[in-house]
């Protein structure tokens, strides 16, 4: 089983999905959470010290979304395996949708390639929106003091989540909420699916 959290940068994905698979493995549920990042903090650091400005500047318009949907395309990759050959739910912070949201709200080309490669990924038995407001996004990113996100391209990304013809199947939860509050409600959510599992 996969469960996918979805969002806008600073939403809590992967701090609520480090949690779930947590309490699922304490409720007696082997559970896994399996990270799905594009390395994007590798690309610009990396960038910074050869004197570019971020990975896109280093990598260049067409190459870096190349190599960033490759990264992800790979770790999806592993969580399949993972969850198939240990039986464990893979708990994801992201799912093949973000690297669509993600690449249309920045302009680039080959979304439609992407999809096409992405294509062989079975859809997640359960997806859950966070849904957190640009602003609170922003100063949650940039709190954490790892990269930095403009209000624009955030709620650019939120409405590219809105606008995908699947997002009326998501579980959409209050991000704004409390750590506490949007926790419980993932697990109401886990609850629907793999039974009485998380306390």
């Amino acid at each position: 089983m996969i469960i996918a959290l979805l969002g806008v940068d600073g939403s809590g994905k992967s701090t609520q999905a480090k949690a779930l698979a947590g309490r699922l493995s304490a409720a007696g549920v082997p559970a896994s959470y399996l990270e799905n990042a594009g390395g994007r903090p590798v690309w610009n650091a990396l960038a910074r010290r050869l004197g570019r400005r971020d990975g896109v500047d280093l990598f260049g318009r067409r190459l870096y979304p190349a190599l960033e949907a490759t990264v992800r395309w790979l770790a999806l990759a592993r969580a399949v395996l993972v969850t198939r050959v240990t039986g464990r739910v893979g708990v994801m912070d992201r799912w093949t949708w973000c690297q669509y949201v993600i690449m249309r709200a920045r302009g680039d080309r080959g979304v439609r390639l992407v999809r096409a490669a992405y294509a062989p990924f079975p859809r997640p038995d359960l997806v859950c929106f966070l849904a957190v407001s640009p602003t609170r996004a922003e100063r949650r990113v940039r709190d954490r003091g790892i990269d930095t996100e403009e209000l624009a391209h955030l709620t650019a990304l939120d409405a590219g989540y809105r606008a995908l013809p699947e997002f009326a199947d998501f579980v959409v939860l209050d991000g704004d909420a409390d750590r506490a509050a949007v926790a419980a409600g993932l697990d109401r959510a886990v609850r629907r699916v793999i039974g009485g599992t998380t306390r």
